[in-house]
């Protein structure tokens, strides 16, 4: 039987993988180097988004003002995107699946992760600003574990020999538990601490493929290195050696080691101290007789710090990279801050100084004497009430020049030209040009063309970035999750979610992740034509269908989510399957945890308020026998004899009926749509499907 490796053994202790990995650094530490010149230019964008002056202006007078052009293109693109991305009814990640048993629960587990690690209100936002600005999306996915000591107060009821005595009262005791918290993390690496080789490939897996790597540069400290250590990502004695060399002190006359993104591996100082400065490097090597995907760490001078084979079940890297615009023939793409771009921030800034100098200088008037005919010059002296004694014929006052016009005319020059080429209108940063006046077929076709252009760069990173990420929370979700953990985060929905068992084998063949918020918000313009086809669908005759079989659910609970969002469409359209009815005496332990329980449709109402009788008063318990009261109520009416349904297109005034097929909600003929409506008639243009019609 051939030896199967485990994803704990150490590897860095083969000699012949211990000098694969030496020759791999090598090339890594190169490839660092190659790309210095790209991290240089990155650091000048930084600081074209800081608004932080550099050597390239070319002015150098007394004014130092930073017009903030680049930065507030980005921030609106940022903002554009994040509310592309996030649409306001709440849903993010769609599930592909070959039957639609549970997918519910997965979809709630995943956006459940994607609110935890806050990927709305910090991940994305900082993303879009690093991609805008370095030119490449880059994540790095893991999986944290913390505990945390909880204190609670509860009651109980007295209990003699072990046995509860409700009648003798209640007692208060004070309880401590441990609830694990775990869940992924997101981080995002800059694009300097970021290496792909070979730098030809269009993907990382085909890197990995072609016996290239993907690397990460870390920065760690000695806790960090402890750490990893007790993990057993470090063996012991490489940690203890980069630990003794950051333990030493600099010499007499030590040259300080200089702190810039591009320098080789080794130990390096910071403000706050010392720290190893390391490579992350994923690869393929032989591992008995296999290639396997591995992590290997380095620490400088030839440590090899540790290596092990990809500890991640999926067998995928924990990296999810993407260039904000494809180059052909290399994987990174290049910044949209371009040279031209920064050219003319640099333009404006020199003018802005340029011409607030001149703004002083022409704020002072100048004076022009002739000194033989006023030859006591020198007591004219600009003053209050001042008397100067000078022939007033050959005194003469000179306004000096302003050129506030001129400069604040190329400065909306540079501005309009930043914001052409980082594709910003108008409508996303509405203070631009305040005097324009637009009517509402101006306005419209502005945001068609924003809509359009927002769309065409949310897709890479939805196709890139996103889909990619949920997906991934659900493989470390399925490696990592503990069910009585998922109880006590989710509450209510973790009684649900816990039910979904999936086997590994199922991951990528029964189901798959996508996201969906770029989706949900650009199919807002088609949810009218879907309802008006629905009514369509619904009046074609059975015999006009010819075999086929026409279903509604998924039509009218894909329409539920669109519109109501999927917290409200979960309860406006339920599925029986789910309805079950619940067992009295489980229910019952839930109420005596002060849990509010609701009642299900199939339960057998007499029986579970018998068996809720049983237990002890309280709100909880009285709220639930409630619930079962109106429900026997409410079933007696649902029971009751019922009269003639309404027809197609209904039957007259005051009489019940379906809508026409083909009709929806609508305006008076002489009522207006809001600014940026499409029209029935531009559906097709705007993307959507046009709708059929009537014959």
């Amino acid at each position: 039987m051939p030896k199967v490796t485990s994803r704990e053994e150490e590897l860095s202790g083969r000699a012949k993988i211990r000098e694969k990995l030496t020759k791999l650094f090598a090339e890594v530490d190169k490839g660092f180097t190659d790309q210095q010149q790209r991290a240089d230019d990155t650091l000048d964008y930084w600081d074209a988004y800081n608004c932080v002056l550099g050597s390239r202006q070319f002015y150098n007078g007394n004014s130092k003002l930073f017009l903030p052009l680049v930065r507030d293109a980005i921030k609106a693109r940022r903002t554009r995107f994040i509310n592309q991305m996030f649409p306001p009814i709440g849903r993010y990640v769609d599930v592909v699946a070959q039957d639609a048993d549970n997918i519910n629960a997965i979809i709630a587990l995943m956006e459940h992760y994607v609110d935890k690690v806050k990927l709305r209100t910090e991940v994305m936002p900082a993303l879009l600003v690093n991609g805008d600005v370095e030119g490449q999306y880059t994540i790095y996915i893991d999986w944290a574990k913390a505990e945390r000591h909880v204190v609670s107060r509860e009651t109980k009821p007295v209990e003699i020999d072990g046995i509860p005595q409700p009648d003798f009262g209640e007692i208060e005791d004070i309880t401590e538990e441990t609830i694990p918290d775990e869940g992924p993390v997101v981080e995002l690496i800059s694009d300097a601490d970021f290496l792909v080789l070979p730098v030809t490939v269009d993907s990382l897996d085909r890197a990995l493929q072609r016996g290239g790597s993907v690397t990460v540069r870390r920065r760690w400290s000695k806790a960090e290195i402890h750490r990893m250590i007790e993990d057993g990502d470090f063996t012991e004695e490489a940690g203890e050696t980069v630990l003794e060399a950051m333990s030493k002190k600099d010499g007499p006359g030590s040259a300080n080691i200089p702190k810039k993104q591009a320098e080789t591996a080794g130990i390096k100082t910071s403000e706050s101290g010392k720290y190893c400065l390391g490579y992350e490097t994923w690869t393929r090597l032989k591992v008995d007789g296999k290639m396997r995907l591995c992590r290997a760490y380095y620490g400088g001078d030839d440590v090899v710090l540790g290596c092990k084979v990809n500890p991640f079940w999926c067998d995928k890297i924990p990296v999810i990279s993407a260039p904000v615009e494809k180059i052909s023939g290399v994987f990174k793409g290049m910044s949209l801050v371009s040279p031209g771009v920064m050219d003319l921030q640099i333009w404006a800034n020199d003018t802005a100084n340029e011409m607030a100098d001149q703004g002083h200088f022409s704020m002072l008037p100048i004076v022009m004497t002739d000194p033989e005919r006023n030859p006591r010059y020198a007591s004219m002296v600009l003053d209050l009430a001042a008397v100067w004694e000078a022939d007033p014929k050959s005194t003469k006052f000179v306004q000096f020049p302003d050129a506030t016009t001129q400069g604040l005319e190329k400065i909306a020059a540079a501005r309009q030209g930043i914001s052409r080429s980082l594709g910003v209108t108008s409508s996303m940063i509405p203070q631009q040009n305040p005097k324009a006046k637009q009517n509402q077929a101006m306005v419209a076709q502005e945001q068609q063309v924003d809509l359009l252009n927002t769309s065409d760069a949310v897709t890479v990173l939805e196709g890139g970035i996103l889909t990619p990420l949920v997906q991934r929370f659900a493989e470390y979700d399925h490696q990592f999750r503990d069910d009585d953990i998922t109880i006590r985060q989710f509450g209510e929905m973790g009684v649900h979610v816990t039910m979904e068992q999936i086997p590994p084998i199922q991951m990528n063949n029964r189901w798959q992740l996508r996201w969906f918020g770029v989706e949900a918000q650009r199919n807002a313009q088609q949810i009218q034509q879907q309802i008006s086809f629905m009514n369509v669908l619904n009046g074609i005759p059975p015999e006009k269908l010819e075999g086929l079989q026409l279903h509604m659910a998924p039509l009218l609970m894909h329409a539920a989510l669109n519109v109501f969002g999927p917290r409200l469409a979960g309860r406006i359209l339920t599925d029986l399957k789910h309805q079950l009815g619940a067992d009295p005496h489980n229910e019952n332990r839930l109420l005596q945890q002060t849990f509010d329980v609701l009642t299900h449709p199939l339960d057998d109402d007499q029986k579970h308020i018998e068996v809720h009788m049983e237990l002890p008063q309280s709100p909880q318990r009285d709220a639930h026998i409630q619930m079962h009261l109106r429900a026997v109520q409410m079933k007696a009416i649902a029971n009751m004899p019922k009269g003639n349904p309404g027809v197609p297109g209904g039957a007259g005034p005051g009489v019940a009926g379906t809508p026409r097929p083909g009709g929806q909600v609508a305006p008076p003929r002489q009522g207006k749509g809001p600014p940026g409506l499409i029209r029935p008639d531009s559906m097709a243009r705007a993307g959507a499907v046009g709708m059929p019609r009537k014959m």
